[in-house]
């Protein structure tokens, strides 16, 4: 549904921080701070992972899953897959 590094990285596009997002989706700070420390996929309630991912879209940011195109023709940030000819380059 949503990666610990896509919420930091919508946080960091809204200005928002870790707070402010707690109180937009109306859950806890810890548990925010629990899904941001998650590695990959948040884990954590169905609940609190929905409410914060309508907090996200309320405020402006769209969340695109891999493969996926955007919606709305907007601008977004993805990370490409490396490939294995350019996994060790620049190292």
């Amino acid at each position: 549904m949503i990666t610990a590094a896509q919420m930091r990285a919508a946080r960091a596009l809204l200005g928002m921080d870790q707070r402010q997002l707690a109180d937009a989706a109306g859950i806890s700070l810890p548990t925010i701070q629990r899904m941001e420390g998650s590695d990959g996929q948040v884990r954590g309630n169905v609940d609190s992972l929905v409410k914060v991912v309508e907090a996200l879209e309320r405020a402006g940011v769209e969340l695109i899953n891999e493969g996926a195109v955007s919606a709305d023709g907007g601008r977004g940030v993805r990370l490409k897959e490396k490939s294995q000819s350019s996994a060790g380059e620049g190292e």
